[in-house]
């Protein structure tokens, strides 16, 4: 009974996670229809949109943790965010399938690349090109991380939940 427990309990970060996805991404539509509309491309949106990117990503990241610890899969403690990355790519036979897709993978490789230059990013000024690059890839890996967080779930439902009422 502990490990439905268990396996429920992970479903419900996802939908913690998920429902944390879509407040960030209402904020960011409605930052781009209206403070961004008005201002455009100055050092406050810049600040604004770099924020909004980071926290999408270390959201995911967080989420992907769960996971990772929940299947007890090991990782180094030298470069642990890339190659949790890299491992929810792969499907561990007789244990879980891949949290993501091949297709997904790069995509998040970018915007967690810039959550860690944002991190040690004193300045205020971004720039734009890398900016609207990474909103670029934001906006295609929206509906291809949803897609494979179905899947995921549908995965623990099906293999170790019997009965779970959503």
């Amino acid at each position: 009974m502990k490990e439905l427990e268990q396996i429920a309990e992970l479903i419900g970060e996802i939908h913690k996670t998920r429902l944390m996805l879509k407040k960030i991404d209402f904020f960011y539509r409605e930052f781009k229809e209206s403070d961004f509309k008005v201002l455009g491309k100055k050092r406050t949106t810049g600040i604004i949109l770099a924020e909004i990117l980071t926290d999408f990503y270390t959201c995911v990241e967080t989420l992907f943790l769960r996971i990772s610890q929940f299947f007890e899969n090991s990782l180094k403690p030298d470069k642990w965010h890339s190659e949790l990355l890299r491992k929810m790519t792969i499907d561990i036979e007789g244990v879980r399938k891949a949290a993501i897709s091949d297709q997904t993978y790069p995509i998040l490789v970018e915007l967690m690349k810039f959550r860690h230059f944002k991190r040690y990013y004193f300045e205020f000024d971004y720039d734009w090109d890398k900016l609207e690059f990474l909103e670029k890839k934001y906006n295609d890996v929206r509906y291809l991380l949803n897609k494979d967080l179905d899947a995921f779930e549908s995965f623990l439902k099906e293999h170790n939940l019997p009965v779970y009422i959503a």
